[in-house]
């Protein structure tokens, strides 16, 4: 089964999020902040982190950069989940390795569609 991290600094949001793809049979784990979403992923491995920009301590750009410079979690893909649209954001989203770039509020389908070409 593959593994999802859901990190969020907004409990509903990663509640939405872990309930739209929950039914989609994935082992899903949820972090409040960068920090968390570290730890978890050096555990677990996912497969792919749904990662928040906006949130205390490391924020998701960070928190995206040390996942990505990590040997033992550079395989995991990165999606970047943000309210943040403007292009700036998305560039500096890439920059730090982002595998792709989704802005709320957000489709359930478009996202379980994105998971599925992302991960299988």
């Amino acid at each position: 089964m593959k593994k999802i991290i859901i990190v969020d600094d907004d409990f509903a949001i990663r509640e939405l999020v872990d309930t739209t793809l929950g039914s989609e049979n994935y082992n899903i784990f949820q972090a409040e902040n960068g920090e968390q979403a570290i730890e978890i992923a050096k555990t677990e491995k996912p497969d792919l982190i749904i990662m928040d920009i906006a949130m205390p301590g490391i924020d998701g750009f960070e928190a995206t950069r040390i996942l990505k410079s990590d040997p033992e979690t550079k395989g995991s893909v990165i999606i970047i989940l943000s309210g943040k649209s403007e292009d700036v954001e998305r560039k500096k989203g890439f920059e730090v390795g982002a595998d792709d770039y989704f802005t709320k509020p957000f489709s359930p389908l478009a996202l379980i569609k994105k998971v599925e070409e992302m991960i299988g």
